[in-house]
C-alpha cells in the first residue's frame, strides 16, 4: 500500500474524520495517515485498543515511536497513561496490550539504526522550557542527528516568525487550533511539510502541538529518492 507516500508533496488529515480499518488483532483498529508497504511498512497511523485487547509479540526493525493520546497502553516493560512519549529503537521486541483501552498516534520503520535510545517521558510532569518567541513553551522529547521531537505550547495570540523546514516538519495537533498561512487546524490535525517548505504559524486560540523535524529526505533534486526508500523498508 502507498498512501500518502510522496514525502516531497504536503499532506493534512482531520483524523477524527477517517475511518477506523480493522489489524491483525482482534479489538486494535488503526486509522492510516501515512503508509509505504503492507502489514510491515513505514507508516504513521492513529491506533486504538478497545478494553482488553493486545497484540502478539513482534519485533521493530526500523523502531517504533508512540504518543499515548488516551487511556492506558501497556507491555512488559510498564504502563504508559495518555501523555506519554515513547520510543522503541530498531531491533527492540515487546508484546503490547491495553486492559482499559487506549488510542495512540504510532509511527514505524522511521528510526535511524543507530538512535538506539529508548524512551518513556511522562510529558504531563517533564518541564517547559521558554520557546524562540513570547508566548511559546517547547517542551524537548528526543534528538538524533537533524531529527527533533518535541511538544510546543502557544499561548492565545502567539505568531512565530516565517521559517524553511530543511528536513522536513510534520505535526498533530494535540488540543486547540494550530494555523499558518495555508489554513486552520483543530485538534486531530495531522500535518507533514516537505523539505525546503516554508510557513509562518501562530494561534488565535491557543494549542498544543507534537512537532518532528529534520526528519525527511529531502527529494526536491532527487526524484527516485522515495523511490529507493519504499523499497529499502519493504526488503527490511
Amino acid at each position: 500500500m502507498n498512501l500518502h507516500a510522496d514525502l516531497s508533496q504536503r499532506a493534512v488529515l482531520q483524523t477524527p474524520n477517517l475511518a477506523w480499518t480493522p489489524s491483525p488483532m482482534a479489538g486494535v483498529e488503526r486509522r492510516l495517515l501515512d503508509r509505504v508497504g503492507g502489514e510491515v511498512a513505514r507508516a504513521t497511523s492513529i491506533v486504538r485498543y478497545a478494553p482488553g485487547s493486545h497484540f502478539e509479540r513482534h519485533s521493530h526493525g526500523g523502531g517504533e515511536e508512540i504518543l499515548v493520546l488516551d487511556g492506558t497502553f501497556s507491555d512488559e516493560h510498564g504502563d504508559y497513561t495518555a501523555g506519554t512519549y515513547l520510543r522503541n529503537p530498531a531491533g527492540s521486541s515487546h508484546s503490547p496490550f491495553s486492559e482499559q483501552g487506549c488510542t495512540l498516534l504510532v509511527k514505524l520503520h522511521q528510526m535511524h539504526s543507530a538512535d538506539q535510545q529508548r524512551l518513556a517521558i511522562d510529558t504531563l510532569s517533564a518541564p517547559w522550557l521558554p520557546g524562540l518567541v513570547p508566548g511559546l513553551e517547547v517542551m524537548p522529547l528526543h534528538a538524533f542527528g537533524s531529527e527533533h521531537v518535541a511538544l510546543v505550547r502557544w499561548a492565545p495570540g502567539t505568531v512565530f516568525q516565517p521559517h524553511r523546514h530543511g528536513g522536513g516538519e510534520e505535526i498533530f495537533v494535540l488540543e486547540g487550533v494550530f494555523q499558518d498561512e495555508h489554513g486552520t487546524y483543530p485538534a486531530g490535525s495531522w500535518l507533514r511539510n516537505p523539505p525546503g517548505s516554508v510557513h509562518r504559524p501562530w494561534s488565535e486560540l491557543g494549542c498544543t502541538i507534537w512537532v518532528k523535524t529534520g526528519h525527511l529526505p529531502d527529494t526536491a533534486y532527487l526524484p527516485d529518492t522515495v523511490h529507493h526508500a519504499r523499497l529499502a523498508v519493504l526488503r527490511s
